[in-house]
């Protein structure tokens, strides 16, 4: 057990019910009329009258309790240090894909928190199992309606879920069952392995959320390996087997589509790009498919969106490429493996052609089949960079650093320019947005600056 739950205030707004009653950042929230504040969503049902007791710690540490009081509307005026005050709930699962488990041993340690809460779900859309809940968090999230949820599924038939989760299996799909007959939405995910959870197992867990309508969407993920682990080799990169699971699931998205005005089910990009490796282009679904792109950091959507960006910018990619070719400069875009079957070809047949280039880097940090841009390091892409020839501007997709500017091996720009003679730049993922950037920067090259 941790030490009892403290909300941090990170700040007061002026003027507010809590800058009247002397609060300021440092001070700690430690209960509303009298109840604990375990994280944002207890504070947010506490606090929804217009008078409450804060119990709170001061920034010396002296503790005591206040009666504030606002008008119909009026806001508290506190806002906090992150989202969960007391312990994270952690997972005790034993996936057989569990990618954090795959990881080199030098990551920074945040990149292995195997996190399995459900507050972290409806707050920041993070997927779990549901396996470590407690019947005191079942009637949490029933009584405060935390919904929706997302949720591994993974399978439904018992030996198969035991085999892919561990022990705790039946214990998830039974707290699962329980919350949807409550009302509680679910947008679920399946982490896709051949041969295990594949054809009629699919079949049999897409046929089990269907039956359930608070199972709102289902997401389908291809099974992700690296090279530090021995159980998995292979994923869906043949051809035959990304179609396989494409055809699988129309049979549902037809229906949902009649019954429900929506897909329902939604295979990740990923099977496309595996499916149609040479006329991807020809084979995605419309943009009306993915909606509002829900999944899109799962992986779904993110090649329609991109080339619809891409195409829908042609006044910024001809300026873009006039600037280009009167300058006589070129341009290497950085991405992962994962972009080429599209980036290449919408390069290949606009007016960019010949003056920016798609620079595919493999990655053999993780190795695998690991291949999106946004889990590239900084290793690989100043290897390839080194080899590269010919280029005035390497421009680097701003997903493969993280908020502090850190590459996932703990390298920042400075370092990586450090290593290389062609200028560095980071840019955005939409070509909208990167069309004009690249610009600007090919703009402040020097007259002779040149790889």
């Amino acid at each position: 057990m941790g030490d009892a739950p403290r909300a941090l205030i990170a700040s007061v707004e002026a003027g507010s019910p809590a800058d009247d009653a002397g609060f300021y950042a440092g001070c700690s929230i430690t209960a509303v009329d009298g109840i604990p504040v375990r994280d944002i969503i207890d504070w947010r049902w506490m606090s929804a009258e217009d008078e409450i007791e804060l119990s709170y710690i001061d920034g010396d540490g002296d503790e005591g309790s206040v009666t504030l009081e606002r008008d119909g509307g009026e806001e508290w005026g506190i806002e906090f240090e992150g989202a969960i005050y007391d312990d994270v709930k952690l997972c005790r699962n034993a996936c057989t894909f569990c990618f954090m488990r795959q990881l080199p041993d030098d990551v920074r340690p945040s990149l292995v928190l195997r996190d399995d809460d459900f507050r972290l779900s409806f707050l920041q859309g993070t997927f779990v199992t549901l396996t470590n809940l407690g019947a005191e968090d079942e009637a949490r999230i029933v009584e405060q309606r935390i919904s929706p949820l997302r949720v591994s599924l993974h399978a439904v038939t018992p030996e198969v879920r035991r085999g892919l989760i561990g022990k705790h299996a039946a214990h998830g799909i039974a707290a699962l069952d329980r919350l949807l007959e409550a009302g509680i939405e679910v947008h679920a995910q399946i982490v896709l392995l051949p041969g295990v959870n594949d054809g009629e197992e699919l079949d049999r867990t897409l046929a089990w959320a269907y039956a359930r309508p608070n199972v709102k969407s289902i997401g389908i993920v291809p099974i992700g390996f690296t090279k530090h682990q021995t159980a998995f080799d292979k994923s869906f990169n043949d051809e035959t087997d990304a179609r396989a699971v494409i055809a699988c699931i129309e049979p549902f998205q037809k229906r949902a589509l009649v019954e429900r005005s929506t897909p329902w089910v939604f295979a990740a990009d990923e099977f496309y790009r595996n499916a149609y490796p040479k006329d991807l282009l020809d084979h995605l679904p419309p943009a009306s498919y993915y909606g509002d792109y829900d999944m899109f950091e799962d992986g779904i959507g993110i090649i329609r969106s991109f080339v619809d960006d891409w195409e829908s910018s042609g006044d910024a990619e001809n300026r873009l490429a006039s600037l280009l070719d009167r300058t006589g400069r070129r341009v290497a875009y950085v991405v992962g493996y994962a972009q080429r079957e599209f980036l290449e070809p919408l390069v290949a047949r606009g007016p960019l052609a010949g003056l920016m280039e798609v620079l595919p880097v493999k990655n053999e940090y993780f190795g695998g089949n690991v291949d999106v841009t946004g889990l590239l390091t900084a290793s690989d892409i100043v290897r390839e960079l080194k080899r590269a020839r010919g280029f005035d501007l390497a421009a680097i997709p701003r997903v493969v650093f993280n908020a502090d500017g850190m590459t996932l091996d703990d390298m920042d720009l400075g370092k990586m320019q450090n290593e290389l003679a062609v200028p560095l730049a980071v840019v955005s993922c939409n070509a909208s947005e990167y069309f004009g950037e690249i610009a600007a920067h090919v703009e402040r090259l020097a007259p002779d600056a040149e790889c």
